[in-house]
């Protein structure tokens, strides 16, 4: 039995069974807010092309994907960010970002280096790391900052000690954007040390008035940088599981190579529907409106709650600083359910910077939204 196994702490939606569990399941009038899935309803073209039927099953799909679909990331990211990437040697089609932000710490980190990432955070990143016996290091974000990492307070010895720094923007589960400058600084480290960064950026199309910058606009030159994205957020489409990452060659190269052993090749249909999202943005403008007006409504309802840049997450501050009593509380009482935020965390420094928050997922329609938040807020 692989012995990094036995580090992995339960993924908090299996937290919040075991101790929920004498809560659960909702009656009818409850209402989940707990897992950012994407409800709303996607792009009519996809059923179409499902309905048009399937391509040849007669053969395997390659694991560096079709051309067109390559070509067709390629596009996106060029009309996105002005940035030109070869869909040659620079993209790679996934099944959906995190089934590659896992694999590729399987690549980039050597057992006993550091990976640097935010916490509270996508525990996908940790497992990631242990699995590769990595070891996380985790920066506390923490409201007087504005919950941005303090990339300072790592050392030389530390960022010469790491293999992979992971940077979420818009960030889940706080909705901050990472800035240019902050880009800027890691790039620099990373020119220093020699660690690659990693920039999970699935949230990208959701935003309010500030459009999210992405490391690939910022390192054009895409030395040490893997970009991902995923048309899970930007087209309602998580059952689809397809993604894609761009940067270095140097980096694609072994990733390619890794993948070609992980069996993770996508099938021709799901390469066709991802091809016609990723070409399409009238969805994606009509999507990311949609939670822009749960966002005001929760501005509207909760004034207390500070509103995300980005994501479709409130970052809630609970009464009491008791998040696990908040949700049940919550729970039993107005029949809402949201994850608490110390399930996102670690306690780093004698804290947990997600104790004391709820995590509350916009993902509803906007009146099934605006019940739940009328619920929440007889309680904050």
């Amino acid at each position: 039995m692989n012995p990094h196994l036995a580090r992995l702490q339960p993924y908090p939606f299996e937290r919040l069974r075991q101790e929920f569990g004498d809560l659960l399941p909702l009656p009818s009038t409850g209402i989940n807010l707990s897992i950012g899935e994407p409800k709303h309803a996607p792009p009519p073209f996809v059923q179409e092309i499902l309905n048009h039927g399937l391509p040849s099953l007669a053969s395997y799909p390659p694991t560096q994907g079709p051309g067109f679909l390559r070509q067709a990331i390629a596009d996106w990211i060029g009309r996105r960010y002005g940035v030109t990437v070869s869909p040659e040697k620079e993209v790679l089609p996934v099944l959906g970002s995190r089934e590659a932000l896992f694999a590729f710490a399987q690549v980039v980190v050597s057992p006993g280096r550091r990976v640097i990432c935010p916490n509270p955070f996508y525990q996908i990143y940790e497992g990631a790391a242990l699995l590769a016996g990595g070891v996380p290091t985790l920066l506390n974000l923490l409201p007087e900052r504005d919950f941005a990492p303090d990339w300072s307070s790592i050392s030389d010895k530390e960022w010469a000690e790491t293999d992979l720094v992971v940077v979420c923007s818009p960030h889940n589960p706080t909705g901050r954007l990472t800035t240019r400058e902050e880009y800027e600084f890691l790039l620099a480290k990373a020119r220093e040390h020699g660690f690659v960064i990693a920039a999970d950026e699935c949230y990208s199309e959701i935003s309010g008035a500030t459009r999210p910058v992405s490391l690939l606009e910022v390192a054009p030159d895409r030395r040490g940088i893997m970009v991902f994205n995923s048309l899970s957020k930007r087209s309602s489409l998580p059952g689809l599981r397809s993604g894609f990452v761009a940067g270095d060659p140097a980096l694609i190269a072994p990733f390619l190579l890794y993948r070609t052993y992980h069996g993770s090749a996508m099938s021709e249909l799901v390469a066709r529907v991802s091809a016609a999202a990723w070409a399409d943005e009238e969805h994606v403008v009509a999507n990311r409106e949609l939670y822009q007006a749960k966002v005001a409504l929760a501005a509207s309802v909760l004034p207390h709650c500070p509103s995300p840049e980005g994501g479709f997450f409130l970052w809630l501050p609970v009464p009491g600083g008791d998040d696990v009593a908040f949700a049940k509380t919550l729970l039993r009482q107005e029949q809402v359910l949201v994850l608490p935020g110390s399930y996102l965390g670690r306690t780093v420094g004698n804290i947990n910077p997600g104790a004391g928050f709820v995590r509350v997922a916009l993902v509803p329609e906007l009146e099934t939204c605006r019940e739940a938040l009328q619920r929440i807020a007889q309680l904050t």
